[in-house]
């Protein structure tokens, strides 16, 4: 084991029992499960900025909900995080619905401008996050454009593709309503819901003030929500322009794929563009 992290865990009064086990969904960072003599952790090793965006994250998202599941934030210093152990289960009944109403109650956390107090990361990607006032200024500014410009630059988006993306951008001020800043998670793909012996949790935060759709939008890009999610969710029918804006929110998370996993994702990214067009 790492001198830091004995170090670390002997700072918060815990010691090691036994060896680490790696968990699954260690490809950006190295997360492993470790026993303790006060019952199992997790220990995250990555980056010192990203940590301190992730446990900040997580705090945050912890004095917001009440319905869903949030790892304590045990320590963090440099490059570990130290966090409660969370004990997995398979999806249960009723999970679907207390992941609905835990987003719901998560999304009604509003106020102040669309963006977040420092920057973060979504996976390893640079989150850029200083507030604008208006949430159409904030996804064209500091989502759509900055990834369609980097793509660009690696070679991953021909002229044409970028034009498009810039051109959608320029005009969301003609269909999408500005609205009120909803805390959201941020990186909400299905890898980072679990199903848990106290019901549904969320990991991994990259979180920020925008439109609650950024959320809803990342679960069904990589996910399945059942039609008990959105019922619970919604509280009733969904907004006439829901597909017009999954659609839209979808397309960040699209070009952050395109641009660390390459050319894959390019036609995705065309698609989306194609139903924005169409609607």
């Amino acid at each position: 084991m790492h001198r830091d992290i004995e170090r670390l865990l002997a700072r918060i009064g815990l010691t090691p029992r036994g060896e680490s086990t790696a968990l699954a969904g260690g490809d950006i960072a190295a997360v492993c499960r470790l026993d303790t003599d006060q019952g199992a952790v997790v220990v995250k090793r990555d980056a010192a900025e990203r940590l301190a965006g992730e446990a900040e994250g997580l705090r945050v998202l912890g004095e917001a909900v009440t319905r869903l599941v949030v790892p304590e934030v045990l320590a963090r210093d440099g490059e570990w995080l130290v966090m409660e152990a969370l004990a997995p289960r398979g999806r249960a009944a009723g999970d679907e619905v207390a992941l609905g109403e835990g987003l719901r109650e998560l999304h009604a956390v509003t106020g102040g401008p669309h963006g977040w107090h420092r920057d973060n990361a979504c996976g390893t990607t640079p989150q850029p996050n200083a507030p604008l006032a208006d949430g159409r200024a904030f996804q064209r500014e500091r989502r759509l454009l900055p990834l369609a410009r980097a793509c660009h630059e690696r070679g991953l988006l021909d002229p044409r593709l970028r034009a498009r993306l810039e051109a959608l951008s320029e005009g969301l001020e003609t269909w999408l309503p500005d609205a009120p800043a909803s805390l959201v998670h941020g990186d909400l793909w299905s890898g980072n819901v679990l199903h848990t012996d106290r019901g549904p949790a969320i990991i991994d935060p990259a979180v920020y003030r925008h439109y609650p759709e950024v959320d809803l939008a990342m679960l069904t890009l990589f996910g399945t929500p059942s039609e008990a999610f959105f019922e619970a969710y919604w509280n009733g029918p969904s907004p006439d322009d829901w597909p017009r804006r999954e659609a839209l929110f979808q397309l960040y998370p699209l070009l952050n794929h395109l641009l660390l996993f390459g050319g894959g994702y390019r036609g995705a990214v065309e698609r989306t563009l194609d139903r924005l067009g169409r609607d």
